[in-house]
C-alpha cells in the first residue's frame, strides 16, 4: 500500500490522478497549508522538503512529480500511462514534464511565493514578479499550444502522465486571469479530461 500527501491547489494533483489512472493501491492523506502541516515534525521527517507531493513506498519516500509521474507509469505499466516500449517517447514525456516542472512551476509561483527568489522585505522586486507572472505563464503556453502538445494528447494519440501534468498546470491558468480559450488545444484538452470520470473523483478530493 502507497501514501501519498498533497495538498489542495497544488501540482500534487497529478500524481494523485496518476495513481487513480494506474489503479494503484493507495492512501490519501491531505495536507492543510493554510495551518503549515507541511511544516509539521512528522511531515518533514517524511519530506524535509517540507512541501507535496511525497509517496511514501516500501522502499521509501519519493518527492517530486516527474519522478513520482514516472514511478507509477513503470510500477503499474498496465496502465499504460508512460510509452515504456518506446525509448524516444519515453523521453519525449519526461521532456514535457520537466518543461512543466522547471519552467512553467516556477512561473507560477513568481505570483505568490517571490520570497523564494528574493528578501521578504524587497517589496519592489516581489511585485515585480507578480506582475511579470501572467505574461510568463501565457507565453510558457503559446509553446505547449503551438509546439508541444500535439493533440488530442501531448504525445498524439497516445495517452501519458503528461497529460495529467499539463491538465493540472493549466487550472493554474484561471489564478492569473488567462482564459484557457485562447489556447485550443489546451482548453480542448481539459474539457476532455474533467469529462472522465478519473479526474472527477480526485478533483472533488482537492477542493479548498
Amino acid at each position: 500500500m502507497l501514501t501519498f500527501y498533497y495538498a489542495p491547489g497544488t501540482c500534487a494533483l497529478a500524481t494523485h490522478l496518476a495513481l487513480e489512472y494506474a489503479g494503484a493501491p493507495y492512501e490519501a492523506k491531505r495536507l492543510d497549508f493554510k495551518t503549515n502541516d507541511q511544516r509539521s515534525p512528522e511531515y518533514l521527517k517524511l519530506n524535509p522538503k517540507g512541501r507535496v507531493p511525497a509517496l511514501v513506498t516500501d522502499r521509501g519516500v519519493l518527492t517530486e512529480t516527474p519522478a513520482l509521474l514516472q514511478y507509477v507509469a513503470q510500477s503499474f505499466p498496465q496502465a499504460k500511462l508512460a510509452p515504456l516500449d518506446d525509448v524516444f517517447l519515453l523521453a519525449k514525456v519526461n521532456e514535457f514534464n520537466s518543461y512543466l516542472c522547471s519552467t512553467v512551476h516556477v512561473y507560477h509561483a513568481h505570483k505568490g511565493r517571490g520570497y523564494r527568489w528574493v528578501d521578504a522585505s524587497d517589496e519592489a522586486a516581489i511585485e515585480a514578479m507578480k506582475k511579470k507572472a501572467p505574461q510568463n505563464m501565457a507565453d510558457s503556453f503559446t509553446m505547449i499550444e503551438e509546439q508541444m502538445l500535439k493533440g488530442p494528447w501531448v504525445l498524439g494519440e497516445r495517452f501519458s502522465t503528461a497529460d495529467l501534468y499539463l491538465y493540472t498546470l493549466t487550472r493554474w491558468l484561471e489564478g492569473h486571469a488567462i482564459d484557457v480559450k485562447r489556447f485550443p488545444k489546451v482548453a480542448d484538452h481539459k474539457q476532455r479530461l474533467e469529462a472522465q470520470p478519473q479526474v472527477q473523483k480526485v478533483v472533488a478530493l482537492h477542493k479548498p
